[in-house]
């Protein structure tokens, strides 16, 4: 599979997702194991303290982890997934990369490190996937 390919396929999945899009929420970049996800904060992502909020940071996490963990063609889902809030938010362009950490049939781990526009980290998130077993023809 080409790189244009991986790109299509990281695509045509985030448009399945409508909360991403609701959210704001752009694909930057996808390759097998890794995504890039960007959101340009508005009024709507901030808390009262007039910073983003911790479920936009969350959500901006998840969905680059979800891009890259399913990359592969096996459809996998989160297991577990936490986040460390680093330093506060308030406004520019917020990204989300993604990486595999390790992978095997069953199993994988990633890391996702949110930065802003000064390339300060945010956020990191970690997150562990069930990849799912395709169902054989009988």
């Amino acid at each position: 599979m080409s790189a244009s390919d991986d790109l299509e396929n990281a695509k045509e999945f985030f448009a399945a997702d409508s909360f991403a899009r609701e959210n704001g929420m752009e694909l930057v970049a996808a390759s097998p194991g890794r995504a890039t996800v960007s959101m340009k904060v508005t009024d709507h992502h901030r808390n009262s303290h007039g910073t983003v909020h911790g479920g936009a940071l969350f959500t901006l996490a998840d969905i680059a982890f979800a891009l890259a963990s399913n990359s592969h063609g096996i459809p996998a889902a989160a297991i577990n997934a936490s986040i460390s809030y680093l330093t506060a938010a308030r406004d520019g362009t917020l990204t989300a990369e993604a990486e595999e950490f390790t992978a095997n049939p069953k199993l994988a781990s990633y890391t996702v490190v949110i930065t802003d526009d000064k390339d300060r980290k945010i956020a990191i998130f970690q997150g562990m996937v069930y990849r799912k077993t395709p169902r054989r023809e009988r």
